[in-house]
């Protein structure tokens, strides 16, 4: 048989072929490190404007935004990544309206 060979048997994976696992996975960790990095940041915001004349919503929208995003991280470590996605969203939108009171 001079044919196309199967790919399978010739050891070089289709590109056709689509790992739901290994996405799942990339969501997770995306989802993960991008809740932990805003949460960290929110913080730090928080922990600079708490320090200046800034009226007291503005450090505690940072703050608020900052647990928002910190639960967005733990969810998506379970696996919940559309709802961490989606409190990611939400969390950064608090944050840029403290940023707005500012």
């Amino acid at each position: 048989m001079n044919g196309r060979g199967d790919s399978e048997a010739s050891g070089i994976p289709d590109e056709d072929v689509v790992d739901p696992a290994g996405d799942a996975r990339r969501a997770r960790w995306t989802a993960v490190g991008t809740g932990a990095l805003l949460a960290l940041a929110g913080l730090a915001a928080s922990m600079l404007r708490l320090t200046g004349s800034a009226p007291a919503l503005v450090p505690a929208a940072y703050a608020f935004g900052a647990a928002v995003c910190a639960l967005a991280s733990v969810l998506g470590s379970r696996g919940r990544t559309r709802r961490a996605l989606w409190l990611l969203i939400g969390g950064v939108m608090v944050m840029a309206l403290g940023d707005q009171f500012d």
